[in-house]
């Protein structure tokens, strides 16, 4: 078998089961991404007055968006930091590679 299958994992979203087709070995990270999008929801119905699942489902996954844009900004600022780091380092060593 040169493909991995995919496993069958039933995880509780909004206090239902729902099951979900995962890669092999990749099952404790979905249902750890069930749990965090659950506890989220509970604390969007907690912080507003929103009850309505829906609604605080839309509001987490602004929130789970917004999360992700942001950590892809903050990889992109430190890659351009470490690129200019590494540009000083290669412009330093070629310098004393000629004396």
């Amino acid at each position: 078998m040169s493909e991995l299958q995919n496993q069958r994992v039933t995880v509780e979203l909004l206090g239902k089961e729902q099951q979900f087709a995962c890669p092999a070995g990749q099952e404790d990270a979905l249902i750890a991404s069930a749990k965090y999008l659950n506890d989220l929801v509970e604390q969007m119905k907690q912080r507003s007055t929103v009850r309505n699942d829906q609604k605080a489902l839309l509001m987490a996954a602004l929130n789970i968006s917004h999360e992700l844009l942001e950590a892809k900004t903050q990889q992109n600022v430190e890659q351009q930091q470490h690129d200019q780091l590494i540009d000083k380092l290669s412009a330093y060593l070629g310098k004393s590679s000629t004396k």
